[in-house]
């Protein structure tokens, strides 16, 4: 919606609000925007509209603070919270547009854009033009505009009657924020601040003094103990040094020795091991040698000796078949063949004979036999069956008893075991229950004594933490003191480097450098004087450039300087110093500037007597030095500000900045009062740094033991818990093991009778079981007695068997030879015929084998003669194998020697790395000596002087004497002399920064004065004019009636409120609270607008301001507003009438059931 720009005539509003855009802001959840012109704005609209949420917004964009500033409960509730029909928001956002282009405001932009943005989780954002920004920054803005922190251009409902019900204070607060003497609060507020810190600093410094000096005076000593310590320390240092260096030399040159020693022997080794290794190749050789001799016809001669030996047993074995071919032969030549045939069978029979009568004599002999083992037999069979009859019941008795007497008193055994043992384990149970129990209450006890000093530790805690952020704050304030210091004292050293520059370009301007070396010149006039402080603007606006220029003792040297500087074409000022000048009078009405200036030499006087002549200072203003110029336009008069009326024109404030020379000055004092600032902010700081260490560190001990003591009850609980536990199991083990002890003591009561009975049982039944044992003894004896017999008996009869079988045998061998000789009887008669073949064939046998036996003979010989020869071989073999044995023999025992010998070279090389190795070893210890104890290297050991000792002491005792030395001074602080020295300049130190800050506190005190000065000409000027200004308002809005300001405390300028009086015409009240509706809001009205005018800001924004006034009074009250509608720009949310007919731009604001709000705007007719 566009609204038609409106500009009254004679308008000169600098700065007013263009634009008001809202968004999700209370009831506006929509984008609103309304347009603003300078002139009245007035919004109307029912009771619950949202009208009043337009002055909220502004406010509240303006950075309100307080919820209670926008009608809320909380800052959240300003997010749009949704209706029936439509959702809640989840953020406000607010942007004021404020017209710039008069450049009023400190920002190069023709329009400035506020944002404030507000989620509901409670994140605030600001910006100004769409860059984030600080709140800070927009109040600082907008305050170079008139409008400050406290919003007093904002009147909100309810503040009308809050103007007249607050104290005399808050109405001073007021017109404090319209004046703008807020900034001044805040300058002295930070000056007194800084002036505390500088009062605790200065006492700490002198608490910081004190300590340093009780601990200056012991540490002292020690430093001196420690430089006798040292010093001490030092020689024994150089002669260890020395002789640490000839240890290690000695050392190095053994080892070098060593190491030539080590390539003598290992060249001697290698030599040794060609050596070995050249007869190793001859015994290897030898060897050879000898074990080919000894193979060589060795083995030859066995094979000989066989082959002889076999020969001999083929003769033996071809004469053997000789013999038996040739009994052949002659058995078949033999005639008596049959004889021998029948004699033998005669031979054959009588032995049959015999055979059957030793046989009829076995036979007997069996059947004896057999009759003796039938009655053994029976005598076994009737031992037989009475032997199982024999011990066999007590036995078997015996044996039922122990079958049951074992397992019962096994059983009892380890019942009666279990039973001790589980009466052990309870009474065991029942000493841990009471250990339990005790321990239980011990448990207890540390949970109620941990849990009573659980409080004292919390509240020890949380004490800790509030002094450990209060040192830490104070650690951040001191550090920004440090950098806002060293800020300034930066600053102030670059104005210092600017006026230096200014000096030495007047320097130069004035041509003093190119003539300063002419005799007589003395120098630039503004070098050359001293001006009272406070006369600096004075007198350099009544010199003017006079103070540049170079002064010179008499005119001669002044025409020399102007011929130098006419000569270098250089320009410049020269002032000739006269005692010939005259003085004009002055009057002494006024003071006379010569009073305050003096001359650096005594020269200068008259010059300056003729300079300062006519020069006066007006105390006062222009208006009084005008005045005083008018009567004598003869003399220059000036003022303190700078001003300058004299006979060559007038100039107003052309002097208000101080002389270079005094702004250096003043600069130099402001760097060394930053130094000093800085140095008691380096101070505060280090204060501040201990005391947050110290503070840092009881609360790291406070938690500690916070810590401990919630570790102490979590472990009592847990360990109660445990105990109970232990308890309850130890109670349900005791009952178990009671119980079970129980069934076992009934089980012991039922089994011992029986295991007493059955013990006596078995007693009765084992002395039974030895008499039938005895019984059965004897028959066993019997018995193998019987068994003896039956296998004697039974051998006998084997015997008599096999020779019967003999027998047999040697009867069928005879039956069958005497059987063969007849069948060789009958069959002799038919090998007669084949006789003269057999007979044939025997002699060519014979002819064969007497040829086998003649070469078999000669073979014979042969081998005996090959045996010889080898036999003889061998004899010379064995004398060369004795000669190779013997020269191995040489050659091992050789090599052995040089073995030997290499083994002792091996040795004495092992011996050498040995000793080589504790060499180095106790090198490195040495050189690890060097570093640890002494400092050093190797090098500078070695190259350690000898020390300069007496020549009855050595280096050696001398180390023990000063050992001695150190132990009897036991034992020293080692940086006791750093100590000292660094503690000495910390005194120092702090005694300089306590003259510092002492010099400090009173360049504070100043600044608090001049502040407080300030603050009240500014605030005098200010009540001065809202006083007026309310009395001629008030007037206008109550004719005839008086109203009128007052201070409650006059004397105290710093302090004191201001009363309002009120007497509208006709009425005598002396209470603000007696006047009407109407009447308390006009005279509040009138206060505001007093304030509006003595101290005006470029708009006003009300809520409902005129809600109790009646026809007439509203019609003043728009006449006030018609006063102001040309001087600034006015908003106001109105219910009346006439309000809306005064309006240049009328907004209505509406909201539908369920909806939002909404507006519609109206330009009216001008």
């Amino acid at each position: 919606m566009l609204v038609v720009p409106y500009r009254s005539p004679g308008r000169s509003i600098l700065v007013f609000l263009k634009s008001l855009t809202m968004k999700g802001f209370k009831s506006f959840a929509d984008s609103t925007v309304l347009e603003f012109e300078p002139g009245v704005t007035v919004v109307v609209g029912p009771n619950g509209s949202g009208k009043s949420n337009v002055v909220d917004a502004v406010a509240w964009v303006l950075g309100a603070q307080g919820p209670s500033t926008v009608r809320s409960g909380k800052m959240e509730d300003v997010v749009f919270a949704g209706t029936p029909d439509r959702p809640a928001l989840g953020r406000a956002e607010v942007s004021l547009v404020i017209d710039n282009s008069s450049g009023s405001l400190p920002i190069e932009f023709t329009e400035v854009t506020v944002t404030r943005t507000l989620y509901r989780s409670g994140d605030s954002e600001y910006s100004l033009n769409g860059v984030p920004c600080r709140l800070l920054d927009i109040q600082e803005l907008l305050s170079d505009a008139g409008v400050g922190r406290q919003q007093h251009v904002i009147v909100a409902q309810g503040q009308i009657d809050q103007v007249l019900n607050s104290r005399p204070e808050d109405r001073r607060t007021i017109v404090e924020e319209a004046a703008g003497i807020l900034k001044y609060r805040r300058r002295k507020e930070r000056a007194e601040r800084r002036l505390a810190a500088t009062e605790a600093n200065m006492t700490r410094l002198q608490d910081l003094q004190r300590e340093v000096r009780r601990q200056l005076r012991p540490l002292e000593k020690q430093a001196d103990a420690a430089k006798r310590h040292g010093t001490v320390a030092e020689e024994l240092r150089a002669i260890r040094l020395y002789l640490t260096g000839k240890e290690i030399e000695s050392l190095e040159a053994a080892q070098s020795a060593a190491k030539e020693k080590t390539q003598e022997t290992n060249a001697e080794q290698v030599n040794l091991r060609g050596e070995i290794g050249r007869l190793d190749i001859e015994i290897n050789a030898s060897e050879a040698q000898l074990t080919s001799a000894g193979n060589h016809g060795m083995d030859l001669l066995p094979r000989v000796e066989s082959l002889r030996e076999r020969c001999r047993g083929l003769i033996a074995l071809v004469d053997e078949r000789s013999r038996t071919t040739e009994g052949d032969k002659g058995s078949l030549l033999a005639t008596d063949v049959a004889l021998t045939l029948e004699a033998e069978s005669s031979r054959l029979s009588e032995e049959l004979l015999d055979i059957a009568n030793r046989g009829e004599i076995i036979k007997r002999q069996l059947f004896e036999l057999a009759e003796v083992e039938a009655q053994l037999t029976s005598e076994a069979d009737s031992l037989a069956i009475d032997a199982p009859l024999v011990g066999f019941d007590a036995a078997k008795r015996a044996a039922e008893v122990k079958g049951e007497l074992g397992p019962l008193r096994r059983g009892l055994e380890r019942l009666t075991t279990e039973h001790d043992g589980l009466a052990s384990r309870v009474a065991q149970l029942t000493s841990e229950i009471i250990g339990a129990e005790q321990h239980l209450d011990e448990l207890q006890g540390s949970l109620a004594s941990a849990s009573s000093v659980e409080a004292v530790l919390v509240q020890e805690v949380d004490q800790a933490q509030q002094e450990d952020d209060n040192s830490s704050e104070s650690l951040a304030e001191a550090v920004e003191k440090q950098q806002s210091a060293t800020k300034d004292e930066q600053k102030w050293s670059a104005r210092i480097e600017a006026l230096e520059l200014a000096v030495a370009t007047v320097r130069e301007s004035s041509g003093f450098e190119r003539v300063q070396e002419i005799h007589g010149v003395l120098g630039v006039l503004g070098e050359l004087i001293e001006i009272e402080p406070g006369w600096e603007t004075a007198v350099e606006v009544a010199l003017g450039a006079v103070l540049a220029s170079v002064v010179v003792a008499d005119v001669k040297t002044a025409r020399l300087a102007v011929e130098r500087l006419g000569a270098s074409e250089a320009s410049g000022s020269v002032l000739a110093v006269n005692n010939s000048y005259v003085v004009s009078e002055t009057p002494q009405s006024e003071d006379l500037l010569r009073q305050h200036v003096t001359g650096k030499k005594a020269e200068l006087e008259p010059l300056l007597d003729v300079l300062l002549a006519d020069a006066v200072c007006v105390q006062g203003g222009w208006a009084e030095a005008v005045s005083f110029a008018e009567q004598h336009p003869e003399l220059i008069v000036v003022t303190a500000n700078g001003d300058c009326f004299g006979p060559n024109g007038w100039s107003i404030g052309i002097g208000s900045n101080a002389s270079t020379l005094s702004a250096l000055e003043d600069a130099r004092g402001e760097v060394q009062l930053a130094a000093a600032r800085k140095g008691a902010a380096e101070i505060e700081r280090e204060v501040a740094e201990a005391r947050r260490a110290d503070t840092r560190a009881r609360l790291l001990e406070a938690v500690a033991k916070l810590e401990a003591n919630d570790d102490l009850l979590t472990r009592s609980a847990d360990g109660i818990d445990k105990a109970q536990r232990q308890r309850r199991d130890l109670d349900s083990e005791r009952k178990i093991l009671e119980t079970r002890i129980a069934e076992l003591s009934q089980v012991l009561q039922r089994d011992q009778p029986r295991v007493i009975e059955l013990e006596e049982r078995l007693v009765e039944l084992e002395e039974a079981e030895t008499i039938e044992r005895s019984a059965a003894t004897d028959a066993h004896t019997r018995r193998r007695d019987l068994e003896g017999r039956i296998r004697a008996a039974a051998q006998s009869r084997a015997e008599l068997e096999a020779n019967e079988n003999a027998l047999e045998e040697q009867k069928k061998r005879s039956e069958d030879r005497r059987n063969e000789i007849s069948g060789q009887l009958e069959a002799n008669e038919e090998e007669a015929t084949g006789k003269t073949d057999r007979l044939k064939r025997v002699d060519e046998t014979l002819a064969v084998l007497k040829g086998i036996r003649t070469l078999l003979a000669q073979r014979l010989v042969a081998l005996e003669q090959e045996v010889g020869v080898l036999r003889d071989r061998r004899t010379e073999l064995s004398a060369e194998v004795k000669m190779i044995a013997d020269r191995l023999e040489v050659l091992r025992r050789e090599r052995s020697a040089l073995e030997k010998r290499l083994s002792e070279l091996q040795e004495v090389l092992a011996s050498s790395e040995i000793a080589e190795t504790e060499r180095r070893f106790k090198v490195d210890n040495l050189r690890e000596m060097l570093r640890n104890e002494l400092n050093a290297d190797s090098d500078e050991a070695l190259a350690a002087p000898e020390p300069q000792l007496s020549d009855s002491v050595t280096p050696a005792a001398r180390v023990r004497e000063l050992e001695s030395d150190l132990r009897r001074m036991g034992p020293i602080n080692p940086l006791a002399l750093q100590e000292y020295d660094a503690l000495k300049e910390r005194h120092d130190f702090v005694a300089e920064q306590l003259d510092d800050v002492r010099s400090t506190r009173r360049e504070l005190n100043k600044v608090i004065a001049a502040v407080d000065a300030e603050i009240v000409d500014v605030f005098e000027a200010a009540y001065r004019d809202v006083a007026e200004n309310f009395k001629q308002i008030f007037s206008t809005l109550f004719p005839g009636g008086e109203g009128k300001l007052a201070l409650s405390e006059p004397d105290r300028m710093l302090e004191t409120g201001i009363e309002l009086e009120a007497k509208p015409s006709g009425k005598n009240v002396r209470k603000l609270s007696l006047l009407s509706g109407g009447e308390r809001s006009l005279t509040a009205l009138a206060f505001l607008f007093a304030i509006f005018r003595s101290r005006p800001s470029p708009f006003y924004v009300m809520d409902e301001v005129e809600a109790a006034l009646d026809d007439i009074n509203l019609h003043r009250f728009l006449d006030l507003v018609s006063e102001f509608r040309q001087e600034a720009q006015l908003l106001i949310v109105s219910h009346q009438k006439r309000t809306m007919e005064a309006a240049d731009v009328l907004y209505g604001v509406s909201m539908a059931p369920g909806g939002s709000s909404r507006v519609l705007s109206e330009k009216v007719a001008s």
